[in-house]
């Protein structure tokens, strides 16, 4: 999953963001309205986590502009406006969510993720292929009766690729929901993830190169 957390607040954005790549998501920062709108323009967000009072563009025309855009991307408002009268506010102007600052992180964790799920088709909680078996949720993955201790990053491959439910994912595409904005996109990060999740896959092997288009998971 990648998320954009656009916050004023610095220490609370790093924070937040610090606590989510420990879940194993890819954040990107943005702390104005301005620069927040640009990145999502050009980056592809399951969800975007927007603080309403925000300098250079105010939240609510930054959530009014995604929102009229089309773009597939879930809003989790995150602001310290907590009456009726503002949540309702936000969620006319487009937001999907709304969280009242402070706030329980494993409820953040938890609305991220069901706001993630509607992002793009539907998937069960669990996810399977073969005899493999991964729960976002938990963390946990297994093939067969074996737990296969992963990386963040090979988690998150392996999630996209059973996602997939035997498509073809290509490299650009893992580096946008796997990894974040500061990753160089000519590196070979995913082909040497992919080369690690193959080894502890083990054997038969599941995961297919299919060269000049991507990767495909039997």
């Amino acid at each position: 999953m990648r998320v954009l957390i656009i916050e004023d607040e610095e220490a609370l954005a790093s924070a937040i963001a610090r606590g989510l790549r420990q879940q194993g998501m890819a954040v990107d920062l943005a702390f104005d309205g301005l620069s927040g709108l640009e990145k999502a323009s050009v980056n592809d967000y399951d969800v975007v986590i927007l603080d309403r009072n925000l300098p250079e563009m105010h939240g609510d025309e930054v959530c009014r502009r995604l929102s009229a855009s089309g773009a597939s991307v879930r809003i989790l408002m995150l602001t310290a406006a907590r009456g009726l009268r503002d949540r309702v506010a936000g969620l006319d102007l487009g937001a999907d969510d709304y969280l009242g600052k402070p706030f329980a992180f494993d409820e953040l964790v938890a609305r991220l993720r069901a706001l993630a799920r509607r992002a793009g088709p539907a998937h069960p909680p669990t996810l399977h292929r073969s005899d493999i078996e991964l729960d976002p949720a938990t963390r946990h993955a297994h093939r067969g009766d074996r737990e296969l201790e992963l990386t963040n990053k090979e988690f998150g491959v392996l999630e996209v690729l059973l996602a997939a439910d035997g498509g073809v994912v290509s490299a650009e595409e893992l580096l946008e929901k796997v990894w974040d904005e500061n990753t160089d996109p000519f590196s070979n990060v995913v082909r040497v993830t992919m080369m690690t999740l193959r080894r502890k896959l083990g054997e038969p092997p599941l995961i297919d190169t299919l060269p000049g288009a991507g990767y495909r998971l039997w």
